[in-house]
C-alpha cells in the first residue's frame, strides 16, 4: 500500500507531489547499487508508507564525491548569489507548509499542528542563514611590523555530513544545511531510517529553488553504522553534525578522529523543570505541559524531569495532572489530537518499563501509566509522583509521554537535583525571584535555560548543550561559525 492512504477514509491529502521513492544524488533519483530497499512506515497505523532505496557505504562515497565536485564551483558564487538561492528555497518551503506538514505527520506520527509549526521553524533556518551569509566578514589585524600588513579570512570548510534524527525531520535538515550552504559548503545529508521521506521532499524543493545539482545530496538507509562510519571516515568530509543520542555522538566522534574532521554534536537531555513556590503556577503547569508534552514527549529539550518546591507541591500537581488528563490520544491528522504514536515498538516497550521500573520502586501514577485503548504503539500521557532519585525516570532520558514529579525544600537542593545528571541540553525554571533567578540560571550547568518559558528553541538564539550534551551550537550567529575555517595572511616586503 503506497502512503497507506486508505486507512485514512476520506481525509484529503495535498502531499503526493512530494512524496519520492528514490535517494537523491547530483539532482538525480538514484537507486542503491544492491537493489535494495527499506519500508517507510507510518507509527499510527504500523502500515507502510512507502519504499526508499538502502545505500551502502559504496552509495554514500559516490554522493561524496558528487558533493566534493559540486563545492568546486559552489564556493565561489558570491554569498550575494547564494543568498538568493536560499531565499528560494525558503519561499517553496512556504508555499508548501501544509503538504509537507502532512507528510512529515504521516512518517513520523506528530500532531499536525506541531508539523505545520516545524515547517515555519525550518524554514526560519534558511532565511536567517541567507542574511547570514552576506555577514562572513574576515579583518585586518594591526601590524606589529611596520613592513607587514595581517589579514584574516573566512572561507567555508568543504563537504560537511548532516545525520539527522526522526522527531524533527524537516528542521534538523535546514538547521544544519542552511549554514553550510550559505557559506559555500555543499552537503551530504543522511536522515533517520524512520522519515526520509522529509528529507527527499526538501531536496527536491532545494532544485526547484535554483540550488545546483549536487550541493544538496540524500542518502537513504536502514543501517545507520555502515553509512555513517564512510561519512566519518572519508577525509573528503571536512565537517560532521550529528543530532542524537549520546553513545552514537561519541562513536561517531571517535570514528571522526582519524581524519580530524570539525563536529557538531547535539546529544541526548535530561531536562529539569523547576517550579518554585514563588512562581505563578498556573502558568507553570501550562510550560510543563507545553514542554513535556510535546512530540509525545520525544524532543530531546523535553521536560524530563519535573521539581517542584514543597509548599507549592499540592497545588502543581494537582493542577498538573488535571491538565494532563485531558489530552488527546490519537492519529496526528486528527486535528484535536495533542499526543500522537511515540515512533516504535521499541519505544512503548522502553516507556513501559519506565513507569514499572518506578511504580516497583515506590511512585503512584495519578495519570495514564500503561499503553493506550487505541492499541499499536500509543501510550498514555502519564504523571508519576512521589519519584526519587534511584529509579531509571531519573537518569535516562525518557523520550515519551511520561512526567516524573519529584520534591524539593529550598534553592540549593532544586540546583544539586537538576545538575545530578551527566547531561547538560536544556533546563527551566518557573520564579517571580529576580535574586533567585539569576542565582538559579547562573548555576545551572545546561546550555539553554527557560526563565518562565516552556518552548526556548528559535532560529536566533545559540541552541546546543554542555557536558555530555554535546559541542557547538546550532542557529544564531554563532551557528555558521563551524563551517567556516579561518586563514591568516602575512603580508611581507611593504
Amino acid at each position: 500500500m503506497t502512503l497507506g492512504l486508505l486507512l485514512y477514509g476520506n481525509w484529503e491529502m495535498s502531499f503526493e507531489h512530494l512524496v519520492f521513492h528514490k535517494a537523491w544524488v547530483n539532482g538525480q533519483w538514484t537507486e542503491s547499487n544492491s537493489g535494495k530497499t527499506f519500508a517507510v512506515v507510518d507509527p499510527a497505523s504500523g502500515h507502510e508508507l512507502a519504499r526508499v532505496p538502502d545505500l551502502d557505504a559504496q552509495d554514500t562515497r559516490n554522493a561524496i564525491n558528487v558533493a566534493d565536485q559540486a563545492f568546486k564551483s559552489w564556493k565561489n558564487q558570491t554569498a550575494k548569489e547564494r543568498f538568493q538561492l536560499l531565499k528560494n528555497w525558503h519561499q517553496l518551503i512556504i508555499d508548501n507548509q501544509p503538504a509537507l506538514a502532512e507528510l512529515m505527520t504521516m512518517e513520523s506520527g506528530k500532531p499536525l499542528t506541531e508539523s505545520m509549526d516545524e515547517v515555519l521553524y525550518g524554514a526560519s533556518f534558511i532565511e536567517w542563514f541567507a542574511e547570514q551569509g552576506k555577514r562572513i566578514d574576515g579583518d585586518v589585524i594591526q601590524t606589529p611590523s611596520s613592513d607587514r600588513r595581517i589579514i584574516t579570512l573566512k572561507q567555508p570548510v568543504g563537504v560537511c555530513a548532516a545525520i539527522t534524527p526522526w522527531n524533527f525531520p524537516l528542521a534538523m535538515i535546514t538547521r544544519k544545511c542552511a549554514p553550510a550552504l550559505a557559506v559555500g559548503c555543499t552537503v551530504v545529508i543522511k536522515p533517520a531510517e524512520a522519515t526520509p521521506l522529509t528529507a527527499l521532499a526538501l531536496a527536491k524543493l532545494a532544485q526547484d529553488a535554483g540550488i545546483p545539482d549536487g550541493v544538496v545530496n540524500v542518502v537513504t538507509a536502514s543501517h545507520g553504522k555502515e553509512v555513517g562510519e564512510e561519512l566519518t571516515r572519508n577525509p573528503i568530509i571536512k565537517k560532521i553534525s550529528f543530532t542524537g543520542s549520546t553513545p552514537v555522538g561519541k562513536l561517531l566522534m571517535k570514528q571522526s578522529a582519524d581524519t580530524v574532521k570539525k563536529v557538531s554534536m547535539e546529544l541526548g537531555g535530561n531536562a529539569p523543570f523547576i517550579v518554585f513556590d514563588d512562581a505563578d503556577i498556573d502558568a507553570a503547569v501550562q510550560g510543563a505541559v507545553t514542554s513535556k508534552y510535546r512530540n509525545t514527549g520525544q524532543t530531546c529539550v523535553c521536560a524530563n524531569r519535573i521539581l517542584v518546591q514543597e509548599g507549592v507541591y499540592e497545588e502543581f500537581v494537582t493542577k498538573f495532572a488535571d491538565a494532563v488528563s485531558n489530552l488527546a490520544v490519537g492519529p496526528g491528522t486528527n486535528p484535536d489530537v495533542a499526543i500522537g504514536p511515540v515512533i516504535n515498538q521499541a519505544a512503548l516497550n522502553k516507556i513501559q518499563g519506565l513507569v514499572d521500573d518506578a511504580l516497583n520502586r515506590g511512585a503512584k501514577t495519578l495519570v495514564g501509566g500503561t499503553t493506550h485503548e487505541l492499541g499499536g504503539n500509543f501510550f498514555q500521557p502519564t504523571v508519576l509522583a512521589g519519584v526519587t532519585s534511584d529509579m531509571r525516570v531519573a537518569k535516562e532520558e525518557i523520550f515519551g509521554p511520561i512526567a516524573p514529579v519529584f520534591t524539593f525544600k529550598d534553592d540549593q537542593e532544586a540546583i544539586e537535583l537538576a545538575n545530578d545528571t551527566e547531561f547538560g541540553l536544556a533546563s527551566y525554571f518557573y520564579s517571580n525571584n529576580l535574586p533567585r533567578v539569576w542565582k538559579v540560571a547562573e548555576q545551572l550547568e545546561y546550555g539553554m535555560v527557560g526563565l518562565n518559558v516552556g518552548i526556548i528553541a528559535n532560529e536566533v538564539a545559540p541552541f546546543g548543550g554542555i557536558k555530555e550534551s554535546g559541542l557547538g551550537r546550532e542557529g544564531s550567529k554563532y551557528g555558521v561559525d563551524d563551517y567556516l575555517e579561518l586563514k591568516y595572511m602575512c603580508l611581507g616586503g611593504l
